[in-house]
């Protein structure tokens, strides 16, 4: 069974002020979801599922999907706050989505192979989606021994503001055996680098460390998993106006209570995305140093 790409691209992008998901980026006015796809398609992927908000669907339709018709099949699915379990409701005064975890969720009748979850925002790289591609076509529908693409923390940050980012730790096997989400990366004064904890403290960090940029493999026995945990959040902190249930998380406590397994697969690739406004600038260079290179043809769609 060929593997299935989920691409979330619900969110507004608030730090960067608009749609980034259908903002043009490459030569030929690519957006870097263009790229995640053209890659998918070389790494063996047939099928690619968009989480999207229901109020921009026409836009998407016509900007981004149109691209894809006869290349791949598509389909969507819709994240709104009201998607939640049995006996949840969204409490007053909410107005945020739920988190990536729930995001994942609300696209489990749509999906129904191994699938690599990314998202819409973010460029991953030729090897990424090979060495992804190739993990994913090795494992049975109802396997828990899940990956993500593992990327070192210093290529992930912005010149132009923090980032929140998953500091991952792994055995001497390449296998996750804990993630911290951390919020408010960069350097500061002196030219080190901090983090600041779920908990408000202050974490110390070399770059060195592998993180998740959510480039994740699973297979359809995560979306009871992920409901778990979803509930779980939900009963501790769903009342909160802000709170989020990050995958990252999510796979770190399935690792942890022994549910699942996790490898982290290292790539050549270089990740970049923007995060900020600002970023466009370095995002598009570095896209024209690819074509370039002779990585990506100028019009990907021809």
């Amino acid at each position: 069974m060929k593997p299935t790409l989920l691409v979330l691209a619900a969110g507004m992008g608030s730090r960067y002020g608009g749609l980034k998901q259908i903002d043009p980026m490459g030569p030929s006015g690519e957006t870097l979801l263009d790229y995640s796809v053209f890659d998918a398609l070389r790494a063996g992927f047939d099928r690619a599922v968009f989480v999207i908000r229901p109020d921009f669907e026409a836009a998407f339709r016509e900007r981004v999907l149109a691209r894809f018709a006869g290349r791949i099949e598509t389909a969507l699915a819709f994240q709104t706050l009201d998607r939640l379990p049995e006996g949840f409701a969204v409490p007053a005064g909410r107005e945020k989505p739920w988190g990536t975890t729930h995001a994942i969720l609300c696209a489990r009748e749509v999906v129904d192979a191994p699938f690599a979850m990314i998202n819409a925002d973010d460029f991953y790289g030729r090897d990424s989606f090979a060495v992804l591609g190739r993990q994913l076509a090795g494992i049975a529908v109802d396997s828990t021994a899940y990956c993500m693409v593992g990327f070192t923390l210093a290529g992930t940050l912005s010149d132009h503001g923090t980032v929140a980012r998953g500091v991952c730790r792994t055995d001497e096997r390449g296998f996750l055996t804990d993630i911290q989400e951390l919020t408010a990366v960069g350097r500061v004064a002196g030219g080190s680098l901090e983090g600041t904890a779920l908990d408000g403290s202050v974490v110390v960090l070399t770059g060195r460390e592998p993180v998740s940029m959510n480039m994740w493999g699973f297979t359809p026995r995560a979306f009871p998993q992920l409901e778990a945990d979803f509930r779980e959040f939900l009963t501790v902190r769903g009342g909160e106006a802000k709170s989020e249930c990050y995958i990252p998380m999510t796979v770190g406590s399935l690792v942890k209570s022994g549910q699942a397994s996790c490898q982290v697969l290292p790539t050549t690739s270089q990740w970049f995305g923007a995060t900020y406004a600002e970023d466009k600038a370095a995002v598009q260079a570095n896209l024209q140093a690819l074509v370039a290179a002779g990585d990506y043809p100028a019009s990907l769609w021809g």
